[in-house]
């Protein structure tokens, strides 16, 4: 089964996602991760990467290709990005968006990366404005579209351990037979 997880920075989806890759004996594919990865070839850090896209559109088509052919060819995978259940798309068994308030998500960003509240309040605005024009012109997704998904959770509302219980009680009672048929993803232009 592949299962994705996607959600603004700091909706937890990376903390979800590896917790229950854990619990299914999956593995955990971050698209964090790759973004790091893309960023130590190119000689720079992640935040002068996501700047440098702004002006290179390659830089998230690299990323973009990157989670499509994972999906296309791996399987007991959780996927996780931003854009992983776009990305996945025909692919994915089960796509799950997590979400928070912007204020909870700035104030888990600010501990994470030991910045004031407000800098991560500010950075994840123009980050997330900044991801949602590019996602619409490369591709044609409206990342606010949360049609294509499965389960759409609030974070906030529950711990870490609570949201995997939520994701786990879930699957476990995802019946194939019994399944009417997911979202289709439509009119996105996969070109890499």
């Amino acid at each position: 089964m592949l299962i994705t997880i996607s959600g603004p920075a700091g909706s937890g989806k990376s903390t979800a996602a590896a917790a229950l890759a854990e619990a299914l004996d999956y593995d955990h594919i971050s698209g964090g991760d790759i973004f790091r990865e893309l960023a130590a070839e190119r000689d720079m850090t992640p935040l002068e990467l996501n700047k440098a896209a702004e002006e290179d559109d390659q830089i998230d088509r690299d990323l973009d290709r990157r989670l499509r052919n994972i999906a296309e060819t791996r399987d007991d995978v959780v996927l996780e990005s931003r854009l992983a259940g776009w990305m996945a798309g025909e692919y994915a068994d089960f796509r799950i968006w997590l979400d928070a308030p912007l204020s909870v998500r700035a104030e888990r960003i600010a501990d994470r990366e030991d910045k004031s509240v407000e800098l991560a309040r500010k950075e994840t605005m123009e980050r997330g404005d900044s991801e949602a024009r590019r996602y619409l012109e490369y591709y044609n997704i409206d990342i606010d579209e949360l049609g294509i998904y499965d389960l759409v959770l609030n974070t906030a509302r529950l711990s870490p351990e609570g949201v995997v219980d939520v994701l786990m009680t879930t699957l476990e009672a995802y019946e194939g037979e019994a399944d009417e048929g997911k979202a289709p993803i439509e009119d996105v232009r996969y070109e890499f």
